[in-house]
């Protein structure tokens, strides 16, 4: 028979730390994930252009950002951080509107694709959210884009 040294961990040792870590996993309350987490559209800014954009959507409870790029407005000149002010307006659950809105941004280099976000918004689980339209006030410009297709895998759902 053999025996185990002092200070050394047996199976049975082992196999109780692990299910005592199974347990505690499972008692812990599942984060709230969005799906999907990325998806596609088109906008439609009238004079200021025509594009895709990507938008990418988290959650932490009631609380949701939406960070959005797009190709349909390209800035003309250098823009600093934190100095673009967006809303995203976005159907919520086929019949009212819901508004996603802040003034965060990376530097955006002259002649680059905005980016804006996170963009703040409330959410309540089983929300389902499509973009409709983004408006962005940039120097005290205006410029306001329409959706001209759907998201792309789909709509929202948190």
């Amino acid at each position: 028979m053999k025996h185990l040294r002092t200070g050394t961990f047996g199976f049975g040792t082992a196999l109780c730390v692990a299910v005592a870590a199974a347990g505690t996993l499972a008692m812990a309350p599942a984060a709230p994930a969005v799906t999907p987490g990325t998806a596609t559209l088109s906008f439609d800014c009238g004079t200021y252009g025509s594009g895709t954009a990507t938008l990418n959507a988290t959650q932490d409870g009631t609380a949701a950002t939406i960070s959005l790029s797009t190709s349909a407005i390209k800035s003309p000149i250098d823009i600093g951080a934190n100095s673009v002010e967006s809303t995203l307006t976005l159907t919520k659950n086929g019949s009212g509107t819901t508004e996603f809105s802040g003034k965060a941004n990376p530097a955006i280099p002259a002649g680059s694709e905005v980016s804006t976000g996170p963009l703040s918004g409330t959410v309540a689980a089983g929300d389902s959210l499509e973009a409709t339209s983004l408006k962005v006030v940039v120097l005290g410009i205006t410029a306001t884009c329409k959706a001209t297709s759907p998201q792309s895998p789909g709509p929202f759902v948190f």
